[in-house]
């Protein structure tokens, strides 16, 4: 149905006005305005809903990881008037309960580190608590909503934006989207550091990589690692420039489960390691970056239930299957290397939705078993996914 809002521009002739009709106008306006600094209006509230449009393009899966259960997922925001509005505060509800109350609460600097303008926005204003959002803007608040152990995770979840004077709900999204596969590493041996895992930091490019591909803006590296090995919490000794001194390089990457292999890339150089960082002479790809590039050697294994293990920046020469070919979980299929655009040698491994790179969404996954390194040793951990920074044991 369309609604056809009033709307008034251009002059209207009208027929002159006695003067004595004039002056009881004026006098009367004279009135209107004392009678108004007297007793001001209250505020009406728009008949109107607020024209903020809340979208969540891809429902979460809710994972286990280090005693929580966590939701990741992106919240889209737009603003379909002709106005500015102010975005003050996003609430999560449980969209079952009887009585709606936050689970979880974004403001502030909190709302800040979520947020990410589509397009240009004007400046937040330090301390501030508003987050403005120019007419026909956009924003993307990247949602992380962690339970404690035992907490009960709601079937679905409802949100509340909070502008400056309005108030929009809506974006009932599911919380059990795909099956939690139980995957093995897709690594062997110690000391793996889980870089750039899951994690909702405002640096992780992975967590942050929204692509738009085919007309569909997606992030199907949300759930991606980078696995790097470190010995002595570094991850070479020696030249930093020579692919060699790393202790990722040459290292072998196995099929995490029975599959079926869709892609089998291989022939691209490994690059001259380098960051693009103080301290770094830089870095030069052997080749050009493009889509057809990005992800250096690569293989792609069908999982099945439409779900595709993604194994990038492969050393070259090092593959070692084909398309169509059926691999066993724990096969070796190829070396890690530094192809692409990788900066240093490490294996990139995601689990997305779509065999087209970059296409589609990233999808959580479980490990079998693996320890993670704490501050008082090794601790086991069954069927839950590594995050951030962690470092892994995946032969204990």
């Amino acid at each position: 149905m369309y609604l056809a809002l009033p709307s008034y521009s251009g002059r209207f002739a009208t027929p002159p006005v006695p003067p004595a009709v004039r002056k009881s106008i004026v006098l009367a306006g004279f009135l209107g305005v004392g009678f108004a600094l007297l007793y001001p209006a209250r505020y009406e509230p728009s008949p109107w809903p607020p024209q903020l449009e809340m979208r969540v393009p891809f429902e979460p899966t809710a994972f286990p990881s280090a005693g929580r259960t966590y939701l990741a997922y992106e919240l889209h925001v737009t603003n379909f008037t002709n106005d500015p509005l102010t975005l003050r505060r996003v609430e999560v509800f449980d969209a079952d309960a009887p009585v709606l109350k936050p689970i979880a609460v974004f403001e502030g600097q909190q709302l800040d580190a979520v947020l990410r303008a589509v397009g240009v926005q004007p400046p937040v204003e330090e301390g501030s608590n508003a987050h403005p959002l120019v007419a026909g803007g956009g924003m993307v608040a990247f949602m992380w909503v962690a339970f404690e152990t035992g907490a009960h995770v709601p079937n679905k979840l409802r949100h509340r934006v909070l502008t400056g004077d309005a108030v929009a709900e809506g974006a009932v999204i599911g919380t059990h989207h795909t099956e939690l596969k139980v995957l093995r590493s897709p690594v062997l041996g110690a000391d793996w550091l889980a870089s750039d895992a899951p994690s909702n930091d405002a640096d992780n490019h992975h967590r942050r990589g929204i692509f738009v591909y085919d007309g569909h803006a997606s992030v199907s590296r949300r759930y991606a690692i980078d696995w790097v090995q470190l010995e002595n919490g570094a991850s070479f000794s020696g030249d930093a420039r020579d692919k060699r001194a790393y202790y990722s390089y040459g290292k072998p990457v196995v099929a995490v489960a029975d599959a079926t292999v869709v892609t089998a890339r291989d022939g691209l150089p490994d690059n001259v390691p380098g960051h693009n960082t103080p301290g770094h002479e830089g870095f030069s790809p052997a080749v050009p970056i493009t889509l057809d590039t990005v992800a250096g050697n690569t293989i792609t294994l069908d999982l099945g239930s439409g779900q595709f293990a993604y194994y990038c920046h492969l050393q070259p020469g090092s593959v070692r299957v084909k398309v169509g070919e059926r691999v066993k979980r724990g096969q070796v299929i190829g070396l890690i290397g530094d192809s692409g655009d990788a900066r240093e040698p490490h294996l990139h491994f995601e689990i997305a939705n779509s065999p087209k790179l970059m296409a589609g969404e990233g999808l959580p996954y479980l490990i079998d078993h693996f320890s993670v390194k704490s501050a008082s040793g090794w601790e086991s951990r069954t069927h839950e996914l590594p995050l951030k920074d962690m470092v892994i044991d995946f032969g204990r």
